[in-house]
């Protein structure tokens, strides 16, 4: 007889509710009869896609505790609730890695940078220590204005740099002397020494210089 009135009841309830939160109730139905279906041995089994489907449905529609029949309200609440928790324990986790530091000091890290081409990463923290922050050079590096730096030299620059000190040098034996020879890259001149020795072993006094 109670379920009869209640059903007379959901009835003449019916054309005042929305329409969406009648979609809501249905769906909620459709789905307990589907995980009964697929009960083993009598008993209910929910999935964790069972769990959060009804998780969002009352989030959504609360009225939908009305029609919930497999669970009672009450574990359907607390579901909601532990759900809500590991969300925002998630959201509140700490961040692995160093803090990031503040705008303030960044601007600083950068103007001194700017300012100061010559300083480097240590000088600039030890500038920073002397002003009360304590930052890593390894941060400071990171925010300092990164400069375009000239191209390295070349081979063919080098040479044309130093060509006037660079000379070419040889050993050769004409017993019995030993004879050293070198020659400037841009002099047709030489310069030979002839020692007296050994050609494994020549003497280090060079005597009879000749520049031809």
């Amino acid at each position: 007889m109670i379920g009869l009135l209640c059903f007379v009841l959901a009835i003449l309830a019916s054309p005042f509710k929305s329409k969406l939160r009648l979609e809501a109730e249905n769906a909620m139905l459709r789905h307990q009869l589907m995980v009964l279906r697929r009960r083993v041995r009598g008993r209910v089994r929910l999935t964790n896609n069972d769990r959060w489907f009804f998780i969002q449905l009352y989030r959504w529609f609360p009225s939908v505790l009305q029609v919930l029949t497999i669970i009672r309200p009450e574990t359907l609440v607390r579901w909601h609730r532990a759900g809500f928790r590991c969300y925002w324990r998630w959201k509140s986790r700490r961040l692995g890695g160093r803090p990031q530091i503040e705008t303030e000091l960044r601007v600083i890290i950068r103007r001194m940078s700017v300012e100061n081409q010559l300083w480097g990463a240590p000088r600039i923290q030890g500038e920073l220590l002397k002003l009360g922050f304590e930052v890593a050079q390894s941060s400071v590096a990171k925010y300092m204005v990164k400069r375009r730096r000239p191209p390295s030299q070349a081979w063919r620059t080098f040479l044309r740099n130093h060509a006037p000190d660079v000379a070419a040098m040889d050993l050769f034996v004409v017993r019995p002397l030993v004879s050293i020879c070198f020659m400037p890259s841009l002099s047709c001149g030489s310069i030979v020494g002839t020692s007296r020795g050994s050609a494994s072993q020549p003497t280090r006094q060079q005597s009879g210089l000749h520049v031809r």
